[in-house]
């Protein structure tokens, strides 16, 4: 049978609130009494109920992570960073997949069940409104990969798509391409408008004509339908897919054309997924310092669930172009 709080505190020669108060972090407890238990629990292999400690302390540990793209698989990426990340800051992470629906309230109502302490939501397609509805209902919330502002009303962390846009617009010019488009995600997600606006602009002050189109998803079936339906037209020579997930299923029609990347046409991602270095896609694109933004939206949880009237704030970090094969040297 397992070892109870009681088994410890019989060995220990205290009471049971005596060996609660010591597995409780922040209570009050002497040295000497701390020692004492400590002694006992591991002379019995006692490990502490965390279900149990949850009553005592009002604080479940856990924290919701919130996407809606779990086809993508850079979310496999961000999964991992986040999940490790939670477990080693003494959080627990649960996940919840939205993506048969983007109902927030639903979504409240159920990690309200949970009775979660914090939550994450990481998307850059859910709207802003979707974490705010988590902090009008009093649990603490940070948007990770959300839309930036320099008034969030709730705390994001991510980077600028509009700045990543335009940073995709120079690195196409500056590789001699005239006639640029670009590949987005869903119309409707703000980050495909961001990185439209930005890559847009950018064009216009360079004098070159840019074109633009969307695929219905940030996913590799979307990528492939999309380009397959521009190199039936009138196409541009280089492409900014808003996503590396986007430019893999483009190359991929690009081969099933009988053409090449760079020599027909150039293809450029976002993320700079994992996969994206592999040698049989080699892909040129932007890297998005995930690793960071992860690090630094948990960081953020920690500070909201010790504070939770924090103001919001939005941390952004920068991007860079990584270089492989699919953009023709500039």
């Amino acid at each position: 049978m397992a070892v109870t709080l009681k088994d410890v505190a019989e060995r220990a020669g205290v009471s049971r609130s005596a060996v609660s108060r010591t597995f409780t972090a922040g209570a009050s407890v002497s040295a000497a009494m701390r020692r004492k238990v400590e002694k006992a629990a591991r002379e019995l292999d006692y490990r502490p109920n965390a279900l149990a400690s949850s009553l005592t302390t009002g604080r479940t540990r856990l924290v919701g992570l919130v996407s809606n793209n779990f086809h993508n698989p850079i979310f496999l990426e961000i999964f991992d960073l986040f999940t490790r990340g939670l477990q080693d800051r003494g959080l627990r992470p649960l996940l919840v997949n939205l993506s048969d629906g983007t109902d927030p309230e639903a979504s409240v109502r159920m990690l309200r069940q949970y009775s979660v302490d914090g939550v994450v939501v990481a998307s850059s397609t859910l709207p802003s409104g979707f974490a705010g509805a988590f902090r009008e209902a009093g649990v603490p919330v940070v948007h990770a990969f959300g839309r930036v502002s320099a008034t969030p009303q709730v705390h994001v962390v991510g980077i600028d798509n509009a700045e990543a846009g335009r940073m995709a617009a120079r690195c196409l010019i500056a590789r001699g391409y005239r006639r640029i488009g670009f590949l987005g995600g869903p119309e409707a997600a703000s980050s495909t408008q961001d990185r439209l606006a930005g890559f847009l602009a950018e064009a216009a002050h360079h004098g070159v004509e840019a074109s633009f189109s969307f695929s219905s998803a940030y996913s590799y079936d979307a990528g492939r339908q999309e380009m397959r339906r521009l190199l039936a037209g009138s196409r541009a020579e280089a492409y900014f897919c808003g996503d590396d997930v986007l430019s893999i299923g483009a190359l991929s029609a690009v081969a099933e054309a009988g053409l090449s990347c760079p020599a027909d046409i150039g293809l450029l991602g976002l993320n700079d997924m994992d996969m994206a270095r592999w040698g049989n896609i080699d892909l040129t694109t932007i890297r998005q310092p995930i690793p960071q933004i992860v690090a630094s939206t948990i960081e953020l949880m920690v500070a909201t669930l010790d504070d939770p009237a924090r103001c919001p704030e939005t941390r952004i970090f920068a991007c860079s172009v990584i270089e492989r094969g699919t953009l023709r040297p500039g």
